[in-house]
């Protein structure tokens, strides 16, 4: 049942086409071999990446590594809420802290979602866009990277799923316990687990708001009951506000910019994989798809109608997704704040089914598998580089560092952000200082309180004279840099400079690679 079927009696005279034409019956075989084939290697792409972890990973993981009773201290100095983390460190507590476990527990999350997608996507338009969701989520490269990833992004897409269905079962039958109680739980986790969570409720909130003004019943009552079960809900975040208040005021994100009016087009694409080859034939075939969700009305196999009325069940998913992707962008420029596609891992759901909607519209078998196949083999194609590529040159610094250096030489990271993914890879009891620009502190952790500001006073001469007081003369001083980082300016240049004026003589292990994440590395051995 989608949202239309819930709230509208259909009109007289209306012709609606059935998106499922045919029979079970006459499915080819092939078609079900390459659909095991396609659900076999989205399986696997969600455990397959060759990278080691990167800044936001490994920072992640060094924050759940505190005792669940002092994470809400390690947080205060990042700028995320912790439900992610407290589940992280009982999984590591189990499995270890090893690249390939702590993204087994985002992989798992990333599987759990292919039933959830089917199950949605066959409420909303019967089987055939259930399996067109469950096809594209499973090949998304969006959706493999982030089931890759460290950090919390598929939670939230498992959780937005289970409260589309929580919700669209509630507008059906108001009476509903397990609804009503899935309803405020995915609430409350939805806000403990991202704060992007925020946009996507509000919208979400609003439209249950007109539903339960204007809708006939039982939406009306299930529209109400929905809103009652997010207030409750949403209680479970009273706790951390506090958390979230330092948070807004201290840590914010500094290394960013806010969304543009661009980032409304822009993050589609990137959803399916960026704007090369392969990521501009999906884009394009998603907006496509999501084009004829909203204005298409099927007459037969060969005929669509366009119709700018827009179909209700499309509508109400496109102000979901694009309305909290709207707010969103408007929230990062009013608080300056920065706007990353893996926020909107909030409304990539939404997004996907509107875009599995609209495969219902393609009642010819033949075109509507031509369709998939085209999305299925460029998603697939665009996640490659998640697979085989590397996130991070970090492995290679490390490696650097661990044969080079020696008991009482120095490292220094410029910026801080580096520190993370490097030092994590060194071997213990390196017999090294390992120092941060411009804190002067550990690198395992990056502390995001007032990092503008703490930036912007850094002294790049003052602290390569500290660097080379404790190298001494005897003692080598490595430097682990790159460079266009926000808020640094050219200050890890210029304390590259001050150290080449005190020892000219200086090497570069590993030069400036092309990574996401691109750390370098600079010797400046004893004159």
């Amino acid at each position: 049942m989608d949202i239309t079927e819930a709230v509208a009696s259909p009109r007289a005279g209306t012709r609606r086409a059935e998106p499922t034409t045919v029979a079970p019956t006459d499915r080819v075989p092939w078609l079900a071999v390459a659909t095991v084939a396609v659900l076999a290697v989205g399986v696997v792409i969600r455990f397959a990446t060759v990278s080691p972890l990167w800044l936001d990973e490994a920072q992640t993981v060094a924050i759940a590594r505190a005792p669940l009773s002092g994470l809400a201290g390690a947080l205060r100095h990042d700028g995320a809420p912790p439900l992610f983390y407290a589940l992280l460190h009982v999984w590591m507590r189990i499995f270890g802290d090893g690249d390939l476990s702590v993204r087994f527990l985002p992989g798992l999350f990333g599987v759990a979602a292919l039933p959830l997608m089917w199950v949605a996507g066959r409420r909303l338009g019967g089987p055939s866009v259930g399996w067109s969701a469950l096809l594209l989520l499973a090949a998304s490269p969006f959706a493999a990277r982030y089931a890759t990833e460290a950090r919390m992004y598929s939670l939230v897409v498992l959780l937005v799923l289970v409260g589309y269905l929580a919700l669209t079962e509630l507008l059906k039958d108001p009476t509903s316990v397990r609804a009503t109680a899935g309803a405020g739980l995915v609430t409350g986790a939805l806000l403990l687990t991202h704060y992007w969570s925020l946009y996507l409720l509000f919208v979400v909130g609003v439209t249950l708001v007109v539903l339960a003004r204007r809708a006939p019943a039982p939406a009306r009552d299930g529209a109400r009951r929905g809103l009652v079960a997010m207030a409750v809900g949403s209680l479970a975040f009273v706790p951390w506000i506090p958390s979230f208040l330092y948070q807004a005021a201290h840590t914010g994100t500094p290394w960013g910019g806010a969304g543009r009016l661009r980032s409304m087009v822009d993050t589609v694409f990137h959803f399916s994989g960026g704007y090369w080859d392969p990521g501009l034939l999906l884009g394009m075939t998603t907006y496509a798809l999501i084009a004829l969700a909203l204005f298409g009305r099927a007459v037969d196999g060969r005929r669509i109608e366009l119709d700018l009325r827009t179909r209700p069940g499309a509508r109400h998913l496109a102000v979901v997704g694009f309305g909290t992707l709207a707010v969103a962008i408007v929230a990062t420029i009013v608080g300056r704040s920065a706007f990353a596609v893996r926020y909107a891992s909030v409304l990539f759901p939404v997004v996907l089914l509107l875009a599995a909607y609209g495969t219902g519209l393609l009642l010819d078998r033949r075109l509507r598998t031509a369709v998939l196949a085209v999305a299925v083999v460029s998603g697939l194609w665009a996640a490659a580089p998640n697979v085989f590529g590397d996130r991070t040159s970090a492995a290679r610094v490390a490696a650097a560092l661990a044969d080079g250096v020696a008991p009482g030489d120095v490292v220094a990271y410029c910026p801080d952000q580096l520190g993370p993914s490097v030092s994590r890879l060194l071997p213990d009891g390196l017999g090294a200082s390992q120092l941060t620009f411009p804190r002067a502190t550990a690198p395992g952790l990056v502390d995001w309180v007032d990092y503008a500001t703490v930036n912007k006073a850094g002294d790049p001469a003052a602290f390569a004279q500290m660097l080379l007081g404790r190298a001494g003369p005897t003692h080598t001083v490595w430097v682990v840099w790159a460079p266009g980082y926000k808020t640094f300016k050219d200050k890890c240049q210029g304390l590259l400079a001050n150290l080449d004026l005190a020892r000219r003589t200086n090497t570069r292990p590993v030069k400036l690679p092309k990574n996401f994440e691109k750390p370098a590395l600079i010797r400046f051995p004893p004159q």
